[in-house]
């Protein structure tokens, strides 16, 4: 290494070593990157590693002229940042001597003098604990081989063994063993000089590490399976197809066999409802039963019974919600409604009526309202990774993608750094506006643009296409970061994407079977309905010499003998065009999906983040207005009834008895059309003052409302403002 001497190759202590023979060069990246008088200037594959070869040689002539404290040797490239200390060491010296390296921020190094150390209480120094790592003794003592986790009182390691542990499992994945902590857990690291890289983890590189675990139970195991062809037949979208148990997957039954009429429908093994039962959680669940009939032919059929009903909603309950909103209500502690238990013989009429369809889109939407709750905590966690450090972007709106493109690929840019965005192309600024308003618009405007860019294929929910120029200039990736940073910066959600898309991000596109509805191309559509709809043999084969070339291109070619041949020829196809020709593409989306942790994420919550990237926003209404904005009462409003006035104006906006929209108050106050995934910071809140006309203080997401003796003045002051400021922004 040409700045420690050292012949040793070992990437746990000194980083990987480098031979570059064009420019006679090999050295240490550790060495390289905690040398005092050099700094990344080149871009990302510049150099080594950024590191110019010139700035490099500098550094080795700067070094030559510095002795080490340590060996006595000459080119001590690294020097302790203490005030007034001039000890300069080699790495592999510093190593030695006990010298801490952060590999974080400025990259500082620390002599065995002036290194920080961890602090704890006297009664905690004594005695011996456990290495929850290599589960080896560990004494309990402040030395620089020993440490103690930040975040849990009783938990101590070995520093070899953190090193190991955070190299393979890089920063993603590294947190503390005991409580699953991450952020306190790698500052406090990170501070006593354990490298944590900025990549994936080892077992998630590994190709095909679990591909063991990816072959799917497919075998009947009803008591008197009823196939010819044996418990081990799988047909798809047949009454053939092997249905897993939704519970262990682990047990499974053909549809015809457990008389189901659909894939749709739920299937438990005896063994689960037998575990269920037992625990008395089976009825609690879902509120739901299950029927055991007999067949004539004596086979057992397991059948659920359709959900229960809901309770029936009074006609001016809709009306009424804002009477009892909960961010004012102050004693209004009312119960829940009881389900309403019907009959048995009730139960199918019911199910057919648009008073129960109703209620099924109400119960859904409650669903999807819970998810998207669950989906904002997980994103205002992953926000904490966001520090205070500032990356202004400039933004042609105009040209949002190019101006977004360039912005992200800056040399400054860090998915890390708060983010705020000037519009280039706006002559002046509202006096209202603010850099969160215009992080909201360019995150709205950038999520419109990859819905309807080139990278994307489909109608409304949409699939990756195959663009080979965008391929080459690594768009799909920068795509998927841009998507990443949005959620968890408080932008959009992109809320356009297909089940197959989303499954095959979460589950991984081995594991997704895709539908006649995730082809765009009309050709290819056309060709697949052809083969399924075909009603005869020899039409069948007809269709497959028309497609002859289509078909060899695709690798689809297979013998038909059969009718029933075709189900497989079209699963054939499908998978061909709708995953295995778009694999590159999918693979450098996934890995931009990456930034932020957002991928692993969805992973772990695939049902919550479906709620944002397969819908789009919820439609505004009075009651989410209501529920957004938490007003700050005061004994004058309660004398003024400013809340009623705020709550009677939002019924008649929402009723279209007003020039302004729901959207409009919204973009009043905090500059956004649409409620974000992630939520407001700070939370939405309205204050009543004694002013002339309301304010939109879009810094603080505030809506300052004047106080008036009647409606009327206050609905009036509500339109001239809100109507005439967005008009005179929109201009």
């Amino acid at each position: 290494c040409v700045l420690c001497g050292r012949t040793d190759d070992c990437p746990e202590k000194y980083g990987e070593k480098r031979t570059y023979v064009e420019f006679n060069l090999t050295v240490h990246y550790y060495c390289l990157l905690m040398s005092s008088g050099i700094w990344q200037r080149g871009e990302e594959g510049e150099g080594v590693d950024g590191f110019l070869i010139k700035d490099i040689r500098k550094e080795v002539n700067r070094a030559a002229k510095l002795k080490c404290n340590i060996c006595k040797k000459k080119g001590a490239s690294i020097g302790c940042v203490a005030p007034k200390c001039k000890r300069s060491y080699h790495f592999p010296c510093g190593i030695q001597k006990e010298c801490i390296f952060q590999f974080m921020e400025d990259f500082r190094s620390y002599c065995w003098e002036h290194k920080p150390v961890q602090k704890f209480p006297d009664k905690e120094c004594r005695g011996t604990s456990q290495c929850t790592i290599c589960l080896d003794l560990v004494e309990q003592l402040p030395m620089y081989t020993v440490l103690k986790s930040p975040c849990c009182k009783n938990a101590w390691f070995h520093r070899e063994c953190l090193q190991y542990q955070a190299l393979s499992a890089g920063i993603f994945f590294f947190r503390c063993t005991v409580c699953n902590n991450k952020d306190k857990f790698q500052k406090e690291m990170l501070r006593m000089g354990i490298h944590i890289p900025e990549k994936d983890a080892s077992w998630e590189l590994e190709e095909n590490a679990y591909q063991d675990l990816l072959q799917c139970y497919q075998h009947c195991d009803i008591k008197r399976c009823l196939c010819k062809k044996g418990r081990d037949y799988n047909e798809p979208d047949s009454k053939w197809e092997i249905k897993r148990c939704q519970c262990c997957g682990s047990r499974g039954t053909h549809l015809a066999c457990s008389s189901m009429k659909s894939w749709e429908q739920n299937w438990e093994c005896m063994e689960c409802r037998s575990i269920f039962a037992k625990s008395g959680n089976y009825s609690k669940k879902k509120k739901r039963s299950l029927a055991t009939s007999e067949n004539m032919d004596g086979t057992t059929c397991l059948l659920e019974e359709p959900s229960p009903k809901c309770p029936r909603q009074s006609p001016g309950s809709q009306r009424n919600f804002l009477l009892q909103s909960p961010k004012i209500m102050c004693q209004n502690n009312l119960s829940p409604c009881s389900h309403l238990e019907l009959p048995a013989s009730n139960r199918m009429t019911m199910s057919l009526s648009p008073l129960t369809s109703n209620k099924n889109w109400s119960l859904r939407k409650k669903h999807l309202r819970k998810q998207r709750i669950e989906v904002s905590n997980i994103l205002k966690e992953l926000k904490l990774q966001v520090n205070t450090k500032t990356t202004r972007l400039n933004i042609n709106s105009e040209n949002i993608w190019n101006s977004a493109l360039k912005g992200f690929r800056q040399r400054n840019f860090s998915p890390t750094n708060t983010i705020e965005i000037k519009f280039t192309n706006c002559k002046t600024r509202s006096k209202i506006d603010t850099f969160a308003a215009s992080k909201h618009r360019f995150f709205e405007l950038l999520m419109l643009h990859l819905q309807n860019s080139s990278l994307f294929e489909g109608s409304s929910a949409k699939n990756l296409s195959l663009d080979f120029q965008a391929l080459k200039e690594n768009l799909y990736f920068e795509a998927g970061k841009m998507i990443a940073v949005s959620l968890v910066h408080g932008g959009q959600s992109p809320g356009f994407f297909s089940k197959t898309l989303f499954n095959c991000l979460v589950y991984g596109p081995e594991n997704v079977k895709p539908a006649l509805e995730d082809v765009a191309d009309v050709d290819v559509a056309q060709t697949i309905k052809m083969v399924k709809y075909a009603d005869s043999l020899s039409s069948l084969q007809s269709t497959m010499n028309n497609c002859y070339e289509f078909l060899a291109a695709a690798g689809c070619l297979r013998p038909i003998t059969a009718l029933s041949d075709k189900n497989m020829l079209v699963n054939d196809i499908l998978i061909h065009h709708v995953i295995k020709r778009i694999m590159l593409p999918l693979e450098s989306f996934r890995q931009g999906l990456k930034t932020l942790g957002v991928l692993e994420k969805m992973q772990m919550h695939p049902d919550a983040f479906s709620s944002i990237l397969c819908h789009k926003p919820e439609r505004l209404s009075a009651e989410t207005i209501c529920d957004l904005f938490t007003i700050h009462s005061s004994s004058d409003v309660d004398k003024v009834e400013g809340a009623d006035f705020w709550m009677g104006y939002l019924q008649d906006v929402e009723s279209g008895e007003s020039v302004v929209t729901l959207e409009d108050i919204l973009v009043f106050a905090t500059g956004s059309l649409s409620i974000p995934p992630i939520g407001f910071d700070p939370e939405p809140t309205i204050k009543f003052l004694h002013i002339r006309y309301p304010i939109g203080n879009r810094l603080l997401n505030c809506l300052e409302l004047p106080i008036t003796k009647t409606y009327d003045q206050f609905k009036n002051k509500m339109e001239f403002t809100i109507r005439n400021t967005l008009r005179v922004e929109r201009e």
